[in-house]
């Protein structure tokens, strides 16, 4: 088989696997090497959001302001991904008419996922400042939200990130990215590396199959079939497809583990991911934890990607952050503004109970050593003694706490 050939068998494959109505069921729509090909195509946007029951005047100017956001590149790719990525995940407001309130248009359902309609699509043409071909894409109702390079058993997975890397520069297509929330490379010996726009080649991650239930009983029996079917076939680059690719953790993954911060998108590594999904599951039981991180691995990140999802789902919620590094404190406060959340960082122990004892605040952060040392270190039965002390007659933190 010449080397067409063989990466030609592993497209095959992906492809089928994506089509399988019994796997992922995404509709194909067909290679599109011959077409001029966009990364909206409009009449399925259209079609999507009539069947979401949308007025024609509301789809109109929803879809004219998605397009006009997603090809404006004035100031560069990044701040593009940035603004449709905003009306993906909030909606676009659209006046019926001058005189009528703004309603908001959302392109993506993710309170019910599989009413979203996926697709895929192979040998995608895109005619920018040059003509390139990416392998596979990924639309979600009509809007390209992830790419893919697949390579041949003995071509390293790198040369399809680099592939990747290049389609986005100035000068090829990066304007096909603007909608795109993965890039993907993969081959079947290898796997399958993946990462988002703008995404440098070492940072790009492996999604290893795993579970994030505490026991199999937790689990979704279609899930567990699934996996045992691409176990069978000891198929390692379609275990991680189905990981990533899975209707509802996709829809998941787009809206609630993609951040833009300082200047850097980023997605989450699967180790945050299985680790909130089981916080949530505590949550949902009223259950505590202790999530262990190992260094660099990712630990600040999981704190705000969990965070938001808890004040995003209870307008009764608030979070507390209690470190004991002046570092961590500092890097707290610096995370979280980096990606547009306000969060208060308490000065002192006296601070800190006048803010839990009022409802204002949503976010807090904290340093315990703020309020008692001894020999150098945190003097932590000072800072509960000072703390008791403190505490004003009837005290109750406001609200719905989480530490």
């Amino acid at each position: 088989m010449s080397i067409g050939d063989t990466e030609r068998a592993t497209q095959n494959r992906v492809v089928d696997f994506f089509r399988n109505r019994y796997i992922l069921d995404y509709e194909y729509l067909g290679n599109l090497k011959s077409e001029m090909n966009k990364n909206i195509r409009e009449d399925r946007l259209r079609a999507y959001l009539r069947i979401c029951g949308y007025g024609e005047k509301l789809i109109d100017g929803a879809v004219t302001e998605l397009v006009k956001t997603a090809d404006d590149m004035t100031q560069g790719l990044y701040i593009a991904n940035q603004e449709v990525y905003r009306l993906l995940k909030y909606g676009a407001k659209i006046r019926e008419t001058p005189e009528s309130a703004p309603q908001t248009v959302y392109f993506i359902d993710a309170e019910n996922p599989t009413n979203n309609h996926f697709s895929i699509a192979e040998e995608v043409t895109v005619v920018e400042c040059q003509e390139k071909r990416p392998d596979l894409v990924i639309y979600l109702n009509g809007i390209a939200v992830a790419v893919m390079e697949l390579k041949k058993k003995s071509a390293s997975v790198s040369n399809g990130i680099r592939q990747n890397l290049t389609n986005q520069r100035d000068g090829f297509i990066a304007p096909f990215f603007t909608t795109v929330q993965f890039c993907i490379a993969g081959n079947e010996i290898e796997g399958l590396r993946y990462g988002t726009t703008l995404t440098k080649e070492k940072y790009y991650m492996e999604w290893k199959p795993d579970g994030f239930h505490e026991n199999e009983e937790e689990r979704d029996p279609e899930d567990i079939r699934i996996m045992a079917y691409c176990e069978h076939m000891d198929n390692l680059l379609l275990q991680q497809l189905y990981q990533l690719f899975d209707k509802k953790r996709f829809i998941d993954l787009i809206e609630n583990f993609v951040i833009f911060d300082k200047g850097k998108k980023k997605v989450c590594r699967y180790n945050q991911y299985y680790g909130i999904k089981r916080t949530q599951s505590h949550l949902a039981k009223q259950k505590g934890g202790i999530i262990w991180h190992t260094q660099g691995s990712g630990k600040t990140l999981t704190m705000v990607w969990l965070s938001k999802w808890i004040l995003s789902h209870s307008d009764d919620a608030r979070v507390l952050i209690v470190t004991d590094r002046d570092e961590l404190d500092e890097q707290m406060e610096r995370t979280y503004k980096g990606v547009n959340e306000k969060i208060v960082r308490t000065k002192s122990c006296d601070d800190l109970l006048r803010r839990l004892n009022a409802y204002d605040d949503s976010l807090l952060c904290s340093l315990v050593q703020k309020f008692g040392r001894r020999g150098g270190e945190a003097d932590y039965d000072k800072y509960i003694d000072e703390l008791k002390k403190a505490l004003p007659s009837g005290f109750e933190a406001k609200r719905n706490m989480c530490l």
